[in-house]
């Protein structure tokens, strides 16, 4: 379904959303490491898990999330990874030692991994080949780049303020609401 509707645009807008989110929680915690080795008195080794993780589990399963999309519809999908993400966020945010952390981080890597690709399906569906599909990759582009810097500063701000626990409840509500809106996004025949 190609369009250049006002509902594309929104559609654009939900799927930057998502992307959003997991470029966002790529980083957001960095910033947090130290609350959370004071906290749980993680050794430095054990704490980079933390971050290793989520991107080993990211990157690991991006092309069996692709999959995924081919088997079971783009739409049916993202929502399952959206779902997943918010869980596995809440999850981390209520964590109680550092193993428990690592393997939500796991767990949000692999979401992450059902999201992305989804995401790029969805706009080459919903955008014709040429300027419409270039300007929708240009602005998901520069919304991925805005979510790593975003997430940097997310994380400082959110852990003063909050605690380290805040970063996580941040992408729990993120995600709820990307989920509440997916069913704007046009429905696929799953193969």
């Amino acid at each position: 379904m190609r369009t250049r509707s006002a509902a594309g645009h929104a559609a654009l807008l939900l799927l930057c959303a998502a992307q959003l989110m997991v470029l966002l929680d790529a980083s957001i915690v960095q910033i947090a490491l130290p609350s959370i080795q004071r906290e749980f008195g993680a050794a430095p080794g054990r704490l980079q898990w933390i971050t290793t993780a989520y991107t080993l589990c990211f990157g690991g399963f991006l092309l069996a999330g692709s999959r995924l999309g081919d088997r079971f519809g783009r739409r049916r999908t993202l929502a399952a990874g959206v779902w997943l993400f918010a869980l596995a966020s809440a999850a981390a945010g209520f964590a109680p030692s550092a193993g428990a952390l690592i393997a939500a981080r796991a767990l949000q890597g692999l979401s992450a991994a059902m999201i992305a690709p989804m995401v790029f399906v969805f706009v080459a569906a919903l955008y014709p080949e040429g300027p419409p599909r270039h300007r929708a990759m240009g602005i998901l582009s520069s919304v991925s780049a805005a979510g790593f810097v975003t997430g940097l500063i997310l994380g400082g701000t959110l852990t003063e303020w909050l605690g380290w626990r805040s970063v996580f409840f941040l992408t729990v509500l993120t995600g709820l609401l990307v989920a509440a809106a997916l069913p704007m996004l046009p429905a696929d025949r799953a193969g």
